[in-house]
């Protein structure tokens, strides 16, 4: 406690850039998994190569993809984003497809039994029936981008990263303790708060059903 309260103000913008780094990465990795895993869920030869592709990408050690990507975007927010986002990609488009298979053919049919186009299909029915299994690829992306960026402090794009690299290097357990604590809350607390969303979506599901 001693140490939050004299070096707040540098604890608290680490903070910030950690969250900056975390959600920035996952806007822009749901921009490029939707349209993916949305054609995929209908393409089974694309799904298949998707599936390996961002496969082999998420087993790829998180610091070799770093290290990979400083002689093209150098040190810093870009080649962290770059790395987020890749990661991020196999667990998100892996349940948006799960998600958009697992509603029932004859849902699907009675929905082009009503007239509704392709388009309308996915976002009247498809999307609405699949939104707890998205939910919960989204909950498990942010957790794993949250612990991720925590790597990003090592090549100099900020976060609560640094702190437990300054405690390594200076042999500083406080340091390392006060970024472990404040990263473990952020982690908890995203994954309440989405866990709730996906609860209270069932939840008014049911209720109007």
């Amino acid at each position: 406690m001693e140490y939050l309260i004299n070096h707040y103000p540098k604890i608290l913008n680490l903070l910030c850039e950690h969250i900056f780094l975390t959600f920035t990465s996952l806007f822009i990795s749901m921009l490029i998994a939707f349209p993916i895993g949305i054609f995929a869920s209908t393409h089974k030869k694309f799904r298949k190569i998707t599936t390996k592709l961002l496969g082999l990408c998420y087993i790829i050690p998180s610091m070799a993809l770093f290290a990979l990507l400083i002689p093209f975007t150098g040190l810093g927010f870009k080649s962290a984003i770059i790395t987020l986002v890749m990661y991020s990609q196999f667990i998100l488009v892996r349940n948006i497809t799960k998600g958009l298979n697992e509603v029932p053919n004859s849902i699907i049919d009675a929905g082009y039994g009503m007239g509704y186009s392709n388009i309308q299909l996915l976002f009247k029915i498809k999307l609405p029936i699949s939104l707890p299994v998205i939910l919960a690829g989204i909950r498990v992306a942010t957790v794993s981008i949250i612990s991720l960026t925590t790597l990003a402090a090592w090549i100099n794009a900020g976060g609560l990263g640094v702190l437990i690299f300054e405690g390594i290097y200076q042999q500083n357990s406080i340091k390392i303790l006060t970024g472990t604590t404040l990263i473990t809350i952020l982690s908890i607390t995203s994954n309440q708060l989405i866990t709730y969303l996906e609860k209270k979506y069932v939840k008014e599901k049911s209720t109007t059903a």
